[in-house]
């Protein structure tokens, strides 16, 4: 009992099987203890007794012989069959007993067998999976950075070049050179990011207060020549991966004021909401569009309807011809 014990106990701390404590187990079990048994049992009904103790000792070390590998397992099980035969021998046992005993020997060690086998065949088939679960998990996450960094390069570098080459800008005003620099930054990050451990790339994810986000959020578009009147009441604190989608989708929805609209004037109205909710609404009074035949770009689907959608809020547009644009972010939906 106190080797099964060890062995056991021993592999339950390491994650494995101790060769030297299974080889101790075999030996004291399945050769001392039923060898001890003998000795002390005498004749007649006590050595019967015996008999009990050889047959358990031997099945229970021939079970334990099977975590052995190769030459150790043909090995602990010569010296079980060794120790049986004299065992039998000794006791002048009849032929019978000796071949059921040596069955049962053998039948212990083929099923030990059989169940080590399948073990180890589902925990292989484990194994498995879960590096196919990580590897996809991984695969998601690089998709996830991936996109995160073509939508940020849509709502920076891509949107100002646009603008400027519009014409739309005076490519030489402060305002303008100011943002060309910060999506110079970002652009300089993101060919360094390369050679950097992984990890959030730094300045593309921070965690503002929905306020101050939203502010810096309408500076941006200021620099590229638009007025932006806000007006913000009882903003909530909000988890800052929400405040970060909701700028950036503010911001993609002001951009498109700039290159789509016809006009230079837009409003923003953010207002918290029942519950730690928040409402923000980008709307202007430009030339419109009719979202029935206008299909959504990149930056509608993407930097907007997308990233809410992945924060747990909602967008909706309201455009007709000729009576402007109204862009709603809601969080939560």
């Amino acid at each position: 009992m106190t080797c099964t014990v060890m062995v056991h106990g021993g592999a339950l701390r390491t994650g494995a099987l101790d060769q030297r404590l299974v080889w101790l187990d075999v030996v004291v079990s399945g050769c001392l203890l039923p060898l001890a048994a003998l000795a002390l049992g005498g004749t007649g009904g006590a050595r019967d007794r015996a008999a009990w103790v050889l047959l358990l000792g031997g099945s229970a070390g021939a079970t334990a012989a099977v975590a052995c590998s190769g030459r150790r397992l043909v090995g602990a099980l010569l010296l079980l069959s060794f120790v049986h035969l004299s065992w039998h021998h000794l006791a002048h046992s009849t032929p019978a007993i000796l071949g059921g005993d040596l069955n049962a020997l053998a039948s212990s060690a083929a099923l030990a067998l059989v169940f080590w086998w399948y073990l180890r065949r589902e925990g292989r088939l484990l194994d498995a999976a879960t590096r196919r679960a990580l590897a996809a998990e991984a695969e998601r996450a690089r998709y996830a950075e991936r996109l995160d960094h073509h939508r940020a390069l849509h709502d920076t570098v891509l949107a100002t070049l646009t603008v400027i080459a519009t014409g739309g800008v005076d490519a030489n005003a402060t305002g303008v050179r100011e943002r060309c620099a910060r999506d110079a930054a970002y652009l300089r990050r993101l060919i360094q990011r390369g050679e950097e451990p992984e990890g959030p790339l730094p300045g593309l994810r921070e965690d503002p207060g929905i306020g101050a986000a939203l502010e810096r959020t309408v500076r941006s578009a200021e620099d590229l020549g638009l007025t932006v009147t806000t007006q913000y009441r009882a903003l909530p604190e909000l988890p800052g991966e929400v405040a970060t989608a909701l700028a950036a989708a503010t911001g993609e929805a002001l951009t498109n004021v700039i290159r789509h609209a016809g006009t230079r004037r837009a409003y923003l109205t953010a207002t918290g909401a029942t519950g730690g909710g928040v409402r923000i609404t980008v709307a202007d009074q430009g030339s419109g569009f009719d979202p029935s035949r206008t299909g959504a770009g990149f930056g509608l689907r993407r930097s907007v309807h997308a990233r809410l959608r992945e924060a747990g809020g909602l967008a909706a547009v309201d455009s007709a011809p000729g009576e402007g644009t109204c862009v709603e972010l809601r969080w939560p939906a």
